[in-house]
């Protein structure tokens, strides 16, 4: 959250005594109409995955958006909590949009169920409801899947003008499945992701003389392509219903930016801290990882970096705070993009930075107005 205190914030006037615990500000915002506004701003990724990947992500965004809704009014039926408040809010309905976003295509139905019940039980009402989770709910839904069930996380579909012209064609299909690429039948055929045939490509260390330096220049030409790298920018690739259309979510995160619910330097400083971290390994070792547009056009840096490293309630609340959180994401993911065995790292990177924001803040916090620190004796 911006440290800038907004226009719509009053002030004590003066004309009245004001009784109240400090902070004195308050605010005309609420819940609901703040997660109104971080929906409208997923909009543009929503549509943009189901534009590419079709009703099929249509299909899981809406049974994971109702089964974050139910998950929440079970929890608070047992728990003896008002469920028509806690529903209306809307911030079920953000974390089950987030995670479907996070979410392959092709998944089966029982993924989104089992993701939504543990996004909100695990994620978010075991730490004491809205407010109170230190990570943030659809990551931890996420990483839950990934660890539990991989192969049903890793089904990536094709999308919408990925075909047999599409440049390295054989190389995502592979040999068996671009028969049938070549005959137009796309549903139902599973293909590559970049991330992992950059996973999958064998690793260059040795540049001890002139030919293998030359060939781990080139160990990555396969996928780096100018030509690859525009499909990868637009969106036409395979990968997250939420991830691939790169202008998508930039246009959501310019309007958190203007709706002053997120601070900008968090998805700044991820996205340059995996630019820097990638292009200086990739410079020394070109044979090891590609370079930094590669990493930033692929896998969930952006969908990360906008709609969940910037959860307000998990990340950072000063300024040089939020600083630290987004270079230690964007680290952490080019860490175990390039040696760990995950080919994508951004959402551990979160994970594992939610686990440090109190440290961060406390860190980070502000000296009081007139304290003094006592000297030691």
């Amino acid at each position: 959250m911006s440290e800038n205190i907004s226009n719509d914030i009053k002030l004590p006037t003066g004309e009245k005594l004001v009784l109240s615990s400090s902070p004195h500000i308050s605010a005309n915002g609420n819940v609901r109409g703040i997660m109104l506004k971080v929906i409208t701003a997923l909009l543009p990724a929503a549509a943009a995955g189901i534009w590419f990947f079709g009703l099929p992500a249509a299909a899981v965004i809406v049974l994971t958006v109702i089964s974050c809704v139910i998950a929440e009014a079970v929890w608070c039926l047992l728990a003896g909590k008002p469920v028509i408040p806690a529903i209306t809010d809307f911030s079920a309905v953000v974390t089950g949009v987030i995670l479907a976003l996070n979410l392959p295509s092709a998944v089966p139905f029982y993924i989104p169920v089992i993701g939504g019940f543990i996004a909100i039980w695990l994620g978010k009402q075991v730490f004491g409801g809205l407010g109170h989770n230190p990570f943030n709910p659809a990551i931890v839904a996420r990483v839950a899947l990934l660890i539990a069930l991989p192969a049903a996380m890793t089904i990536w579909s094709p999308p919408r003008g990925m075909d047999k012209d599409y440049p390295a064609a054989e190389l995502f299909f592979g040999s068996v499945a671009m028969k049938q690429v070549k005959q137009g039948k796309l549903d139902g055929i599973s293909c590559a992701t970049p991330l992992g045939i950059m996973t999958d490509t064998e690793k260059i260390t040795d540049t001890s003389d002139r030919h293998a330096s030359a060939a781990a220049k080139h160990n990555f030409d396969r996928i780096n392509t100018p030509a690859l790298l525009k499909k990868y920018f637009w969106g036409i690739r395979p990968g997250c219903i939420g991830e691939t259309c790169i202008p998508a979510l930039i246009l959501g995160g310019i309007m958190l930016i203007i709706f002053k619910l997120i601070n900008w330097r968090v998805p700044v400083c991820f996205i340059g801290a995996v630019a820097v971290t990638s292009g200086l390994v990739n410079f020394f070792f070109p044979g090891v990882t590609p370079p930094p547009l590669f990493h930033l056009f692929t896998g969930g840096v952006f969908l990360g970096a906008v709609f969940m490293a910037t959860d307000m309630v998990s990340s950072p609340v000063t300024n040089r705070g939020c600083l630290i959180f987004g270079i230690g994401c964007g680290v952490i993911t080019s860490v175990i993009r390039i040696w760990g065995n995950y080919p994508e790292g951004v959402s551990f990177g979160i994970l594992i930075m939610n686990a440090l924001v109190p440290l961060i803040d406390r860190w980070c916090a502000k000296r009081p107005f007139g304290y003094i620190r006592r000297k030691e004796v």
